[in-house]
């Protein structure tokens, strides 16, 4: 399946209310944007890991839930994931200017 920034949205709008407990209706998306991700780990490694050196497009989306701040990286493919703070990186910068 291929994701659109608005079905990405929906689905870690549900992975963080399945997460934390807190209704949809009671989260807020901070920002979300298509973004490039300069490898295969989606902006967030995992130590010990090797991943495939190509870019991959896709997505961040911040989703604030009460008082934390969850931040979501996903492919055009795959499902949303929350990337742990220690752990994320950021896209590469947008080259459309």
């Amino acid at each position: 399946m291929n994701y659109s920034l608005q079905s990405a949205i929906d689905a870690a709008l549900a992975a963080a209310a399945h997460q934390t407990g807190i209704a949809i209706s009671m989260l807020k998306v901070v920002a979300a944007h298509a973004v490039t991700w300069s490898d295969g780990s989606i902006g967030c490694p995992q130590p010990g890991m090797m991943y495939t050196q190509a870019l991959v497009p896709g997505y961040r989306i911040r989703i604030l839930a009460g008082e934390q701040d969850l931040d979501y990286h996903s492919s055009l493919r795959g499902e949303p994931f929350l990337c742990p703070a220690e752990r994320a990186t950021d896209p590469l910068p947008d080259q459309s200017t």
